[in-house]
């Protein structure tokens, strides 16, 4: 099966140095992003997920660690916006022109606003790369510049 996806495209063309790292996907998992980290054995803190949200109305991506859940007061104030919410799965699919599970911040079919947890920075970070069962890791300063992100506060507390 070819790597190559939208996500990885954006970023060869940013001149990104990045890996790419494959595991078995499980679907029907309720915590992807941990069933990730776990299987490809890295700390669920440097595994990032991505969610599409609502903000006002508006689309927006949050991208906060796996092991963390999202704040949408935080997120809402993040964006500019009084109120947030998930944005429904069909909606995520069309929007972004990925599958759940799949999906990354980089490559979207329609670009949104990004922010990224600040808390999470690291020096290197694994993020979904377009595909189930396929992330990507590279430098969180250089994930945060191809996404066209923010750091914000994203996470609960």
């Amino acid at each position: 099966m070819s790597t190559a996806t939208p996500a990885t495209q954006a970023l060869k063309r940013a001149g990104v140095a990045f890996r790419m790292i494959e595991y078995d996907y499980v679907a029907g998992q309720d915590r992807i992003g941990l069933h990730a980290a776990e299987a490809i054995g890295v700390p669920p803190g440097r595994v990032l997920k991505t969610l599409m949200v609502e903000v006002d109305g508006r689309p927006a991506c949050a991208v906060i660690p796996s092991d963390r859940s999202l704040s949408m007061k935080r997120v809402a104030a993040a964006f500019g916006g009084k109120s947030a919410h998930m944005m429904p799965p069909e909606k995520a699919e069309r929007m972004t022109g990925f599958h759940t599970g799949g999906i990354s911040p980089f490559g979207q079919k329609r670009p949104v606003p990004v922010a990224f947890e600040e808390t999470a920075e690291a020096e290197e970070v694994v993020i979904n790369g377009g595909r189930r069962g396929l992330m990507v890791a590279l430098a969180y300063a250089d994930a945060l510049r191809v996404a066209e992100a923010t750091a914000r506060p994203l996470i609960a507390e």
